[in-house]
């Protein structure tokens, strides 16, 4: 956390941000590749996302990059509870202020002065992730299929929480090697994949807890998307398809919910 929809939630919500100028940047962590010098006085050109990566561009071509990792926000607003935690502030012409509240200090950012450029994936909700695509990548491994799905050289943005909801939606148990994956199942998985992102961006991502560390889309607002999660975090419980029992399973150190009854 947070995964894609969430990464996209902050990325919309800072659009009123593009075309400010930073008067200020205060780098409060030192921790931080972040040099305020090369900030002051740029302006904001784009915000967007990247995988889980939001990338600001300045006009002088570089881009601040900020991987949010577990309990990260980057955002327009900022409570009481996060203002401890903030560990960047770009104080910007309008007003304005954009926060990176890091509690476990774990997130990162940096200024790329040549542009961005990481070895990612294909980008679920492009058009160039296709049926085809997936099958193609698929075939050309034995890894388990939520394996390629969280491989983000493979594809960009998706974690554990809208993997396992994917492969739940596609009938698809999640230690299938990739590669044995037929036709029908993988148009099954790309829809699911899409569907359940998608949704979850509509839902403003997934909150699964109340502390500060807890992605929330605003600082007074928490995701609604929890509410639609058919297995991740619901082991013991039914199936809400079949009314098999919910197991969960360790994968590259990472829990896996499913339903072994309609898995498969």
């Amino acid at each position: 956390m947070p995964e894609l929809p969430e990464v996209e939630t902050f990325v919309r919500s800072l659009q009123p941000a593009v075309g400010s100028r930073i008067d200020c940047a205060d780098v409060l962590d030192p921790k931080l590749d972040v040099d305020a010098s090369e900030l002051d006085g740029r302006r904001i050109t784009s915000i967007a996302r990247r995988g889980k990566h939001i990338v600001v561009g300045l006009d002088n071509g570089a881009h601040l990059v900020i991987h949010l990792r577990m309990s990260g926000r980057l955002r327009l607003d900022c409570s009481e509870a996060e203002i401890r935690y903030t560990r960047l502030t770009l104080r910007l012409d309008s007003g304005e202020e954009i926060y990176f509240v890091n509690p476990r200090r774990l997130g990162t950012a940096r200024v790329c002065r040549n542009g961005f450029d990481a070895e990612l994936g294909v980008e679920p909700l492009s058009t160039a992730f296709t049926p085809a695509r997936l099958s193609e990548l698929a075939a050309a491994t034995r890894a388990p299929i939520k394996h390629l799905l969280m491989n983000q050289r493979r594809i960009a943005g998706v974690g554990n929480i809208y993997a396992a909801e994917a492969l739940w939606r596609a009938g698809i148990d999640p230690r299938r090697p990739s590669s044995s994956l037929g036709k029908t199942e993988v148009e099954a998985l790309h829809g699911g994949l899409v569907g359940v992102l998608a949704e979850a961006i509509d839902q403003l991502g997934t909150t699964l807890g109340a502390s500060v560390s807890d992605y929330r889309p605003t600082a007074a607002t928490s995701g609604e998307f929890q509410n639609r999660l058919y297995v991740y975090g619901r082991e013991g419980e039914d199936c809400a398809r079949c009314g098999g029992t919910i197991e969960r399973t360790m994968q590259q150190g990472r829990s896996t919910c499913f339903c072994p009854s309609c898995q498969t």
